[in-house]
């Protein structure tokens, strides 16, 4: 049987802190060590969302293991923002409503990962 994977990191507030990394992280060469414990994340790889390649947002899976104040639970997270300084027309609107049917496909994607996460099959 493997051992589960671990990660040690520096924290402000509670030094070195060893905690389980999930098989879905992506690591944390990012962190930084001022860090406060409860603002540790687990981000699995971020799914891009892109309409006439420019970002509109992202979704991704995360989990805070020692988050205080919500919740530790592995969710999915979504942000998105678009503005349109030109507006569309018809065409335009169509060419946007596909490439959000797309984005819909890979969210529902996204989802299929995070039950089977969820289930214990990514952990």
């Amino acid at each position: 049987m493997t051992e589960p994977r671990t990660i040690t990191l520096a924290t402000r507030d509670h030094g070195e802190v060893v905690l389980p990394e999930p098989t879905w992280c992506r690591g944390h060469a990012d962190h930084r060590p001022d860090t406060y414990r409860a603002d540790i994340t687990h981000y699995a790889p971020q799914v891009d969302l892109r309409h006439r390649g420019r970002t509109i947002g992202f979704a991704v899976i995360a989990q805070a293991p020692c988050a205080e104040r919500s919740t530790r639970d592995i969710r999915g997270y979504v942000v998105l923002s678009y503005e349109s300084t030109d507006g569309f027309d018809p065409a335009g609107l169509y060419d946007l409503a596909a490439e959000l049917d797309m984005h819909a496909d890979r969210l529902r994607d996204l989802a299929d990962q995070l039950a089977v996460t969820l289930g214990g099959g990514g952990q």
